[in-house]
């Protein structure tokens, strides 16, 4: 078939990859608009647009999909499908009734649960074991369309969002391939999605990704985990915010009284945190403009009292 892929961030660079690799023909990339990246917030092409310019591929970058002059080359493209993997803006009705085969998304989550721009954190934030890339025919309501197929992937107890979204990334892709496959040979067929288990998963934002030192332990955990990359796990210590990175859990209560939720107790060795349960021992931190660094190493500047560190009145929150 001839598509136009519709992609944005890296995420969706591995869809672009197999597409070009399969007997498919790729006659154009729809992407956003060049933004700030990187450290240096410097304004760039996406990912995608810098994979389709290195392969060739025109590259269309309208400031909404509903501008008269994309539609206008999107009908003399003539496209029979188009393929999307998190390109971030809706698409609207004009678009989506060009190509004979409409547009084909792959979201990252088993729907009709976790419809929505953030599937893979709200995953592991609730505690799912299992997830998984559905690909569905886009329709007017967010993420709502018929189903053609599914693969699962397993959540480990480590995965942050970032180590998840990366493995279905991959593993999408070829989902996504495949399904084009089946539209175009007629054996597949979209199945409307059940009406029961509709979660949402709108993306989390810097007030989400604030650590809830009163929740459980493995909550903590979780929501750390969901946050990274991503908007980033903080809290604050004093005046001071502290970026974090996932936490060990079960750690076993230290002597002496049980530390309260966000209750610092330093050693050489490891720094713990106290939560509604038993505490969790920091992985690594960032305070600052300073680098990312292991929490005993960042914990020796600490100091509780005249010369000596202490949990007494080391508190996160």
């Amino acid at each position: 078939m001839r598509v136009v892929f519709a992609g944005t961030p890296q995420t969706a660079v591995p869809s672009l990859e197999e597409l070009l690799r399969s007997k498919h023909e790729v006659a154009a990339v729809l992407t956003r608009p060049d933004a700030p990246a990187g450290r240096g917030r410097q304004i760039g092409p996406s990912a995608v647009a810098q994979c389709a310019a290195s392969a060739g591929i025109e590259v269309l970058t309208p400031g909404k999909p509903r501008d008269p002059a994309f539609l206008d080359r999107l009908r003399a493209i003539a496209p029979d499908c188009c393929p999307v993997t998190a390109y971030g803006a809706l698409i609207p009705r004009a678009a989506l009734e060009i190509p004979r085969h409409g547009w084909v998304n792959l979201h990252f989550s088993l729907l009709p649960a976790w419809r929505g721009a953030a599937p893979v954190p709200h995953a592991i934030l609730h505690g799912d074991d299992i997830t998984g890339a559905t690909t569905f025919r886009l329709v007017a309501e967010l993420d709502a369309g018929p189903v053609y197929g599914v693969m699962t992937q397993p959540i480990g107890p480590e995965d942050t969002a970032g180590d998840l979204l990366a493995r279905l990334a991959t593993a999408g892709a070829a989902l996504l391939v495949e399904t084009l496959d089946g539209i175009e040979s007629g054996s597949l067929r979209a199945v409307p999605q059940p009406a029961d288990g509709v979660s949402y998963a709108p993306k989390l934002t810097t007030e989400d990704a604030r650590v809830r030192w009163a929740a459980p332990a493995l909550a903590v955990g979780r929501q750390i985990r969901a946050c990274t990359p991503a908007p980033g796990a903080w809290t604050m210590l004093g005046d001071a915010r502290l970026k974090l990175w996932p936490v060990r859990d079960c750690v076993p209560a230290p002597d002496g009284e049980p530390l309260r939720p966000g209750e610092l107790s330093v050693t050489k060795a490891r720094v713990l945190v106290g939560t509604a349960t038993h505490p969790v021992q920091l992985g690594d931190v960032q305070q600052g403009g300073k680098r990312q660094m292991p929490a005993a190493e960042w914990a020796r500047g600490l100091r509780a009292g005249p010369g000596e560190p202490g949990a007494a009145s080391l508190v996160l929150r």
